[in-house]
């Protein structure tokens, strides 16, 4: 016992007595605060009194000017006398104290509860112009904060308020006001410019739907919960909101962008939303992207730069002199900003042939650091012809062993994809406990299979997950998180557990492997243990980048259908060798003249540092064509290709050429000796 004593001290062993009483019953509380208060108040009045000079000279009297003293403190009364009027008198005060306390928790109850109300966020918003955000999804921290890079300068494209006013993003949720607000300003690329106006409420109701005002919005944002009745809450809310705007005559009509995780819900979808709406499909898209970037490093930060507003990005744009000229002599003659197709009568035309005529009314779709437009130069760009590989068959692709950590609803997504474009004999490793889907396993299947798919079952969570596989015979891995989870931290642990035992195995083999990991959290992110040749996919990261720039430029909805929708992917990564010589030094220029050639737009460059430690993450977008650099054969090129991308390893993946049309007579050339123009791909020697 004495040990135990000499553990716990006095003033421990009192504390913890005290809140244990205090724990007990309200009376309880009450009495040790008539405790505390007479144990304070009675001292300090006798103080006072002893050393007042006109306090009276006997003891009964000074005790008497105590009871009043201490009375009049505790608003008990000050009656003196008999001890029965005294007792009567602390009733009268203590019944007064009672009172005069109900009221004020009555009035304080009151005013709590209507600041809470007002608080919630109940108040109609009176913006106009302003963006509006409906639902509370993952993918809200990219749309906020691309919606505000956005509408943070000029030139950017479909916003119609002038740069430097002010710029109001209000977001509608079933969340409380002030945490939705703190949380978005505390997400990193969120700054002090946007003012974020918060309402709760159900976005499937009308009357709620009505707190934002959505008639006078420029734009409103759909997003789909992660929920298995997601897609069908997107729907009611697009139901709802075309109801509020229809029952509203002075409402406008804004833009709506809607998403969608399952394609059988998107036809429902775009009739819900009308003629301005646009829906996109969000699981397909993400599984297509990560097939793209487990056999094409990089291709994840290249779509990232690419999609945000941080630095080139898609345009339209009108260029009258461009009436009448050949699309290769646009692309060429266009020194900052890289031509990729046109839009012609809504409709886009990317990829044309190099000899399509562009016609009056045709608008060109570029890719460049804003959407100014940039008259053509007087010269072409200097093209080295000589430097230019001659197009010619597209090389045999050998089978590819793939690794596939987890499983989710867009994993079948992933497999079909694989199948349409992996070679007879590649292999697909899946590690999970319980895949689920309409995915058939077989440990062996014929030669001739597009893809044999093997499953191990193995708890990722589990040390000896990977234990028994060769990692090194792996071409690249794709890691994947659960849908299950309840959080978006608890949804990437297991991936951030592969990740940290994949990066484990190249610092010990000293080896690099390409993998790829979709996480849900945006913090996960950075805590993510990735490789030289690793890189993050954040679920529904791309489709919140489209939507915003969607947003801002709805013109762009038919081009990024074109491009991620229709063509499966039309984004790639070539090796530069399949351009230019190696080790020659030429143009940028240079390129687009050969992807030209294979029925290509080159729009970006990768130049491989291998002294780097992300050698994967310095995508170049629309350099100047007369940037001069020496190309290696590690060195890559970004390019919109002619048809459906089919990445492929570094070595010479495979494209489709679009047909040409038997070329017509070409156009008189002042710069050139014989008065013609070089060929397609060249357009002058140096």
């Amino acid at each position: 016992m004495a040990r135990e004593r000499e553990r716990n001290p006095l003033r421990h062993r009192a504390r913890y007595l005290f809140d244990t009483t205090l724990a007990r019953s309200t009376a309880t509380l009450l009495g040790w605060l008539a405790m505390c208060c007479l144990a304070v108040v009675v001292p300090v009045s006798t103080l006072l009194v002893w050393t007042d000079p006109d306090a009276p000279h006997s003891v009964s009297g000074r005790l008497t000017q105590v009871w009043r003293t201490s009375a009049e403190t505790l608003r008990l009364g000050a009656v003196a006398g008999t001890p029965t009027r005294m007792l009567l008198s602390v009733l009268l005060g203590l019944v007064a104290l009672l009172c005069v306390s109900t009221v004020v928790g009555v009035v304080t109850t009151g005013l709590g509860d209507r600041l809470t109300d007002l608080r919630r966020g109940r108040s109609r918003v009176l913006e106009r112009d302003h963006d509006v955000v409906l639902g509370w999804t993952d993918q809200i921290f990219t749309v906020v904060r691309e919606l505000a890079a956005g509408r943070a300068g000029s030139g950017r494209g479909g916003g119609r308020r002038a740069a430097g006013a002010r710029r109001v993003i209000t977001v509608l949720a079933d969340r409380d006001p002030a945490h939705m607000e703190s949380v978005l300003m505390a997400a990193p690329g969120v700054t002090g410019a946007v003012r974020l106006v918060c309402r709760t409420g159900s976005p499937t109701d009308p009357d709620a739907l009505a707190l934002v005002s959505p008639g006078a919005a420029r734009a409103v944002v759909v997003l789909p919960a992660d929920d298995t009745d997601g897609d069908l809450t997107v729907v009611r809310t697009l139901l709802a909101l075309r109801a509020l705007l229809d029952g509203d005559h002075r409402a406008g009509t804004p833009r709506v962008v809607a998403a969608v995780h399952d394609s059988r819900y998107v036809p429902a979808a775009r009739l819900a939303a009308g003629p301005r709406g646009t829906v996109l499909e969000t699981d397909r898209t993400a599984a297509r992207l990560l097939v793209q970037a487990a056999r094409s490093p990089g291709m994840p930060a290249a779509l990232r730069d690419l999609l945000d507003f941080s630095g080139a990005e898609f345009h339209v744009v009108d260029l009258p002199e461009a009436v009448g000229v050949s699309f290769e002599e646009v692309a060429l003659r266009l020194e900052t900003s890289c031509a990729v197709g046109l839009l012609r009568a809504g409709r886009p035309l990317l990829t044309p042939a190099p000899h399509t005529v562009v016609e009056p009314g045709d608008r060109l779709v570029t890719v460049a650091h804003d959407d100014r437009v940039t008259p053509l130069t007087d010269r072409w760009a200097r093209i080295d012809t000589t430097a230019i590989v001659p197009a010619g068959p597209p090389a045999e692709l050998p089978p590819v062993r793939l690794l596939l950590l987890g499983w989710n609803r867009r994993a079948p997504m992933i497999v079909d994809a694989l199948r349409a474009t992996a070679r007879p004999g590649s292999v697909l490793d899946v590690v999970d406990a319980t895949p689920t889907g309409p995915v058939s396993f077989s440990t062996a299947g014929p030669s001739d299979a597009p893809l044999v798919l093997a499953h191990h079952p193995r708890d990722l969570a589990a040390p000896e997950a990977l234990h028994g596989l060769d990692l090194a015979a792996y071409d690249s891995v794709v890691a994947l998180g659960s849908d299950q989870e309840t959080g978006p931290e608890r949804a990437d642990e297991r991936t951030l557990l592969a990740l940290l035992t994949l990066r484990s195995w190249e610092e010990r083999t000293d080896r690099v492997l390409p993998v790829v990991a979709e996480l849900r959290d945006h913090r996960s992110r950075r805590v993510a243990p990735l490789g030289p040749a690793s890189d993050v996919v954040l679920r529904g990261e791309l489709t919140a980048l489209l939507m915003a720039q969607i947003v801002h430029n709805p013109e762009l909805a038919a081009v990024f259908e074109e491009i991620f929708a229709a063509r499966g992917g039309a984004l790639a990564l070539r090796p530069a060798a399949r351009y230019v010589v190696p080790g020659r030094e030429a143009t940028f220029g240079t390129v687009v003249a050969a992807a030209l050639e294979h029925g290509e737009c080159a729009i970006g460059h990768l130049a491989h540092d291998p002294r780097a430690a992300r050698p994967y993450d310095g995508v170049v977008l629309s350099p100047a064509k007369s940037e001069r650099r020496v190309w290696s054969t590690d060195d890559q090129v970004l390019v919109v290709t002619a048809g459906p991308a089919v990445p492929g390893p570094a070595d010479g993946p495979p494209v489709v050429v679009a047909a040409r049309r038997p070329e017509p007579p070409r156009l008189p050339c002042p710069e050139c000796r014989d008065g013609r123009r070089p060929p397609s791909g060249g357009g002058g020697r140096e």
